[in-house]
Formats: structure tokens, sequence, C-alpha cells
């Protein structure tokens, strides 16, 4: 039976023979270019805004930009990290609803997930308020602490904004709906240049200004897409309004979104480790400054597979809900060749760059020479987590995140963590050794993401998708 339901895409006289027609793969290919392209853009500016940030903050000095550095990344650690993670089970969810075209469920699933996301934020509120305490703890450089603890509470609303922007992006991208999520972030990029410079030098906050723009950015992000949901015919089968269902069904949402949250916190987590490590390393500023600016390098150029994993998750989860599991695998194999070759032309484009990079950041040239000796390092990673980052994204669309979960601890904190330690503590390479240690972990993760993918069975996974969708559905009037 479910060849059978693979037989309408395989057209242009191309027979399901266990082969792949040229016309298929281009037309694959054409599919996701559409989806990753303004996603690659939309997740580009959106990066943008803690960059500027982190940008201003740097040209105020080394301290400010170390106390904004560390408050950054105890931000992304214990908060960002987790509200993205949960909202990304919406891939699997809203994706795999909409392929089944149960479309009065992606509404559901989105005021459920920012729901809980929102619950979530009151929680880590009042984790964030002890910051500098908490810093001071982990044996962090006093003045250090204390910068990065009041950069954090004036970031605090941000929280409570950041949830649902990321549940609006993801219910737009698993409708294919990806130009308003890309001119919404083209917006928000603009404005938050306009309103860091008014709050952290006309105003004259500081460090503290950077940190509320950031706020102040995502507010504008989450009420265009809003808006946009609101008032566009292209979600009119998908958003019915408000409806109590949404307060029905959590645990079961759970059940998905602590494991898509562990999946992408786990990640996520061993990057920023990495800058609070380069804390206790001799030179502490230097070290911190520098490894944060390798980090904020790494995640703008990790927009670009970010966007096509994205791609990867809505055309898995949208083929598998439909019940075409052959045309989910051909997505696969395709988005594969694509992800590589951007590794490699990104990785050369770091590596060209390497002695000009560092002045965006720094006027120091201690720390201009030190990412330059860092960024062929960087791109090295780079071509290894591309390709992690697209297999997470099939991981996704399939939902497979108790899986990728496990692959992340295994690889990260059994291999990764101890490797860097390692290489930066005992053998003295400092922050460098921190990367290669990263370095090791992307290695085994990415062979372990892609030995999983390899060895699925496409058949059965377009089973599951449907017995997820159709135990969720409905009656349509239970939707006001």
């Amino acid at each position: 039976m479910m060849a059978s339901m693979d037989e309408p895409l395989l057209g242009n006289g191309v027979k399901n023979t266990g082969g792949v027609g040229e016309g298929l793969v281009v037309t694959e290919v054409r599919k996701q270019l559409y989806l990753a392209g303004p996603l690659i853009a939309a997740w580009l500016l959106q990066n943008l805004v803690q960059m500027i940030s982190v940008m201003f903050v740097g040209h105020l000095g080394e301290l400010a930009l170390s106390s904004a550095s560390i408050g950054t990344s105890f931000a992304s650690v214990t908060g960002f990290s987790l509200l993205a993670g949960m909202a990304s089970s919406l891939d699997t969810l809203c994706g795999q609803a909409f392929g089944a075209k149960q479309y009065y469920l992606l509404g559901i699933y989105k005021q459920r997930a920012i729901l809980v996301l929102t619950l979530v934020s009151v929680v880590v509120a009042m984790v964030w308020s002890y910051t500098g305490q908490i810093l001071l703890l982990f044996g962090q450089d006093p003045e250090i602490a204390a910068g990065a603890g009041s950069y954090i509470r004036w970031m605090i609303p941000a929280l409570f904004v950041y949830g649902p922007l990321q549940c609006h992006v993801r219910f737009l991208q698993t409708q294919n709906i990806v130009l308003p999520v890309m001119l919404s972030s083209g917006v928000t990029a603009l404005n938050h240049l306009l309103v860091c410079w008014l709050l952290v030098y006309k105003i004259g906050l500081g460090n503290k200004g950077a940190a509320l723009a950031n706020s102040i950015s995502y507010l504008t992000n989450v009420s265009i897409l809003a808006l946009y949901v609101r008032l566009s015919p292209a979600c009119k089968e998908t958003w019915r309004g408000f409806s109590k269902e949404a307060f029905h069904g959590i645990p079961s949402f759970l059940r998905l979104g602590v494991p898509s949250a562990l999946m992408v916190c786990l990640e996520w987590w061993s990057f920023e480790l990495l800058v609070l490590l380069s804390g206790l390393l001799p030179n502490p500023k230097l070290e911190t400054s520098v490894l944060s600016i390798c980090l904020n390098t790494g995640s703008l150029a990790f927009m670009i597979p970010f966007g096509l994993s994205a791609a990867i998750s809505t055309r898995v989860s949208n083929e598998l809900g439909a019940g075409r599991p052959q045309a989910a695998h051909l997505a696969t194999r395709v988005v594969m060749v694509l992800a590589l070759v951007v590794g490699i032309v990104i990785g050369l484009v770091m590596i060209l760059v390497r002695n000009l990079w560092g002045y965006a950041y720094s006027n120091e040239e201690e720390v201009v020479e030190y990412i330059a000796r860092m960024m062929p390092i960087l791109a090295v990673s780079f071509v290894f987590d591309d390709l992690q980052c697209v297999l997470s994204g099939v991981a996704r669309g399939c939902g497979w995140q108790k899986i990728g979960a496990c692959v992340n601890l295994g690889a990260y904190y059994l291999v990764g963590i101890p490797a860097a330690f390692c290489l930066a503590f005992v053998y003295h390479l400092g922050g460098m050794g921190l990367w290669f240690g990263i370095i090791c972990a992307l290695i085994v993760q990415m062979l372990l993401l892609l030995s999983i993918t390899l060895c699925s069975n496409w058949e059965k996974e377009a089973l599951k998708a449907k017995d997820r969708v159709f135990s969720s559905s409905l009656p349509v009037d239970m939707t006001t």
C-alpha cells in the first residue's frame, strides 16, 4: 500500500523501481531551495539581533564585551536554547499534520506550545535574576560576573516574546510559508540597529541598553508574524482562532517537547560551555572575548545549514504525514549533497577572511590576531557541524527527538567536553584546545546520525507519522 502512495510523486514517466529519476531530483532540489533560501535569510537576520548587540557592547571596552558575552552565553544555556528546543517539536507535529491535511491541528499545536513555553519562561526568569551569584559559584571573574548579571536582568523581557516567536516561525515554516518569516526578520534586524544605537549611545544605557534592545526587537518580530497569521488567507485553514483544546493534551506535547528540548539543549549547551570554560583559562578576558566571537561567527555561518535543516524537516515531515516515504527518503539524500557543498564553500570563506574578521568585533590587535589563528579550526568544525545539522533536521521531521537526544548526550558529554577539557587544561592548548574537543564531538554526532538515517525504514516512519497525527485528531467543532 505504501508503495502505491508514492506513485503521484513519480512523474515524468519515471516508475518507482528503486532508482531515482533525474526529474525527481531536480524537483526536490527546487523545493528545498525554495524553502531554505528565505529560511537561511530569516535565521541570519534573527541571529543578527544578538550579534549586533554584542558588537555594540564590544566597542564599549573589553570588560563590557566579556560581561555581555558571558551574559549572552548564560542566557542561551538556561533560556533561549530551552525555548527553541521545545518549540522545535512543532517541526514534527505541525509538519506531519500539514502533510496529512489535518490543518486545524496546526493552530492548536501552536497555541499549546506557546502556553507551555510561557510557563517555562516564568521559571527561567527567576533563575536569571540570580545570574551574578551563579556565575561566581562557577569561579568566574567577579567583575565579569557582576556585569553579566546586570546584562541578563535587562534581557528578562526577551524570554516572554522569544518563545512565541519560535512557535510562530515553525507554524508558518511547516506550511511552506517562508517569505513572511524572512521579511519580518529583515524589518526586525534593521529596527534593531536603530534601537541599539538609541539605547546604548543616545540614552546612555550602555550594555544594559543592548540587552533591552533584544526584547524590543523580538517583540517587533513576533508581532508582525502574529498579524500575518491572523489576517492572511494563507493561514485561513490552519488558524481558526483561539481554542480551549490548547489547554488539553499538554502531557502528550511534553512527551515530544522535552526530548526536543534536550536534543537542542545538549548540543547548544556544549558550545556555550566553551565560553564559560574559557573564563577559567589564563587571561580570561582575552580568552572569553575570542571564544565568544568565534561562537558568534560560527552561529552566523551556521544559519545557512540551519536553513537547510529547517527545510528538510519540513519536507520530511510533510511527506511522511502525506504517506509518501520514498519522497521523504529522496529529500534526505538530496539535502546531504547540498549540505556537503555548503560546508566546503563556507569553510574556505572562513579561511580567506581570517585576518580581517576580528576587526568587526574589536580594535584590540591581540584579539584580532587570536581570531585569525582560530578561524581555520572553526572552518574544519563547520563542515562537520553542517552535516550533522541537516541530519538533525531529518530526525525532527521523523520525530526521532529521543534518539537525537541520546546521540547528542554521548557525542558531546562523553566525547567532546572531556576532550576539550583535556586539550585546554592538561595539554595547555587554551581556546584552541576547547574547540578541538568540539570537533571530536561533531564527528561522532554526525557519524551516529548518519548511521541511524541510513538504517531507517521509511515505510514504517510514514505509518508512525499517520498514527501520530490521527491519534491527535479532534472533531472540527471543538475549535472556536
